[in-house]
């Protein structure tokens, strides 16, 4: 039960941090059972069920609020889901992976906290070719790594200047939740089982993804959207080079 309470109020902050910038909270959640040393073969499922319920808030928040661009999701989705399904099913060794991971999310975190705009230009939009491909190959890490690959996708669209920094959050938040239930049905192929703490853990997610969308949907800057996005980056750099 101590162990349960305390990841709740770990879940609870992840939470709320993440989902100012559009995010779910997967790499944070893993970090923290890591930590307290849950059952490796329930950390994916519990993490990718949490990510459920924060990026469907995150989804409706954005959504009301004017940030999320539907049609320029349609690319990144029609590469994600088929590609967080194979990954979801297949376990990789990650000895190679993690610090290259770590280096590219380090390397956007320098890029976007070294910004001093406080206001975001008029974008293009996605190019389908390239949203294709970027969907597929960060659909399969998120698949691989039981995340949602917000980590990925919303430094991508903001540096590549295919959305604005809100409509970034927004479409991150629509991808997770895609790519979620993707890389669960692709668990299911192989069978997994839940903790019985799973029903508080939802409880402390969805109190956090609704402070932490609300700020980041109205109240919070463009430019301290970018910072928080920035630190939420070297959190999930660090969980990969210094947690299994």
């Amino acid at each position: 039960m101590t162990e349960a309470l305390l990841l709740a109020g770990l879940f609870l902050a992840a939470a709320l941090l993440y989902s100012s910038v559009g995010h779910a909270g997967a790499s944070a959640y893993l970090a923290a059972m890591a930590l307290v040393g849950l059952a490796p073969e329930a950390m994916r499922p519990t993490a990718l069920v949490l990510n459920l319920f924060v990026a469907s808030i995150v989804v409706a928040r954005f959504a009301r609020a004017g940030h999320l661009p539907w049609r320029q999701l349609l690319p990144l989705v029609a590469g994600s889901v088929p590609a967080a399904f194979v990954g979801g099913s297949v376990d990789l060794p990650v000895e190679i992976y993690r610090p290259l991971v770590a280096i590219v999310l380090l390397a956007g975190a320098w890029r976007l906290a070294v910004a001093t705009i406080g206001s975001d230009p008029a974008v293009p939009g996605i190019p389908w070719p390239a949203g294709v491909l970027a969907g597929a190959a960060i659909g399969l890490l998120a698949g691989l790594t039981g995340t949602g690959g917000g980590i990925f996708l919303t430094p991508l669209l903001v540096l590549a200047g295919w959305a604005t920094t809100r409509d970034a959050a927004g479409l991150s938040g629509a991808f997770i939740l895609a790519n979620s239930v993707s890389g669960l049905a692709g668990l299911l192929s192989g069978g997994f089982g839940l903790p019985a703490a799973l029903p508080l853990w939802i409880g402390a997610v969805v109190t956090g993804g609704l402070i932490g969308s609300w700020l980041g949907s109205a109240r919070f800057s463009v430019l301290g959207l970018r910072r928080i996005l920035a630190v939420v980056l070297v959190l999930a750099a660090a969980k990969l080079v210094f947690l299994p």
